[in-house]
């Protein structure tokens, strides 16, 4: 938007005037740049027509890139919600320390936050949260040689283990008195087990299930141990600032449970969904 030349002017309250049509002016210009969000069924959205969800990628099953686009099992839960609403599914990477402290939130970057992402009582001070979708457990992936069958074996035997930063799995380990070397995604610590960095790694037990369905990972390591931490995952809000978008959250994994829909989500992503509930059935013998 052009704003017109402004002439010197010796009328105090005529250029008073034309001062006050410029602020107008410039408002207007900046409206014109900006995305405009909006309130849809009570929820509020940072931007009209779009559920904004961040997440840290990569972390399959629940999220990852492939062809361009974000999938997953939790990108598929919050479509859910995005269908409630009428609106479609945008995803944003962001660190996932902005995820657990709420700053992404309160910076208004995203409407709800996603991501395999505990309910813990520290988080819950800074964030809303949905009711439980996703009932976990964590798990050792080692090599298939040591032989090792418990987090004592790890500690007896001095082994070299690794973690993904900020998640639950690392505090676990850490209050067993390990120190593991902390990688910055699943996919990072992935790797260093697969480079020899470290001989065993903690994560999500969907996560590890989801790696063994590649032959080559599954010919080489083995699911040493469940650690049954008794995790539940949830989806995250700005405290206090939109609890609508709670409300319809809560109804979509509901009506997903009851419709038969959230065991298609697991079954996609995940694989046979336990008897009973969402866990994940334990493996051997677990963010």
């Amino acid at each position: 938007m052009q704003l017109p030349a402004i002439r010197r002017l010796r009328s105090p309250g005529r250029a008073a005037a034309v001062a006050a049509a410029l602020v107008l002016a410039l408002a207007s210009a900046a409206a014109c740049g900006g995305d405009e969000g909006a309130t849809v069924q009570g929820a509020k959205l940072i931007k009209k027509g779009v559920l904004t969800s961040c997440t840290h990628l990569p972390y399959p099953p629940f999220q990852e890139e492939k062809g361009g686009k974000v999938v997953g099992f939790d990108v598929d839960m919050v479509d859910l919600v995005a269908r409630k609403l009428g609106v479609t599914q945008k995803v944003i990477d962001t660190p996932f320390e902005t995820m657990k402290t709420g700053s992404a939130l309160n910076a208004g970057k995203c409407d709800i936050v996603m991501g395999g992402m505990t309910i813990k009582p520290d988080r819950v001070k800074f964030m809303d949260v949905s009711q439980p979708y996703f009932d976990a457990t964590q798990a050792l992936l080692a090599k298939k040689d040591l032989g090792i069958t418990s987090l004592d074996d790890v500690k007896g035997r001095k082994l070299r283990l690794g973690s993904q930063a900020s998640t639950t799995g690392e505090d676990f380990v850490k209050s067993k008195g390990l120190d593991p070397r902390s990688f910055d995604n699943s996919l990072a610590e992935l790797d260093a087990l697969r480079t020899g960095q470290v001989d065993v790694i903690v994560q999500d037990y969907p996560v590890v299930q989801n790696w063994l369905k590649n032959p080559a990972d599954k010919a080489r390591f083995t699911l040493a141990a469940n650690l049954d931490t008794g995790e539940q995952y949830g989806f995250w809000f700005r405290k206090g600032h939109n609890p609508k978008l709670v409300e319809l959250t809560n109804q979509a994994i509901a009506e997903s449970k009851a419709n038969g829909t959230y065991q298609r989500i697991y079954e996609k992503w995940i694989g046979p969904m336990p008897k009973g509930g969402a866990s994940p059935a334990p493996s051997g013998s677990t963010s």
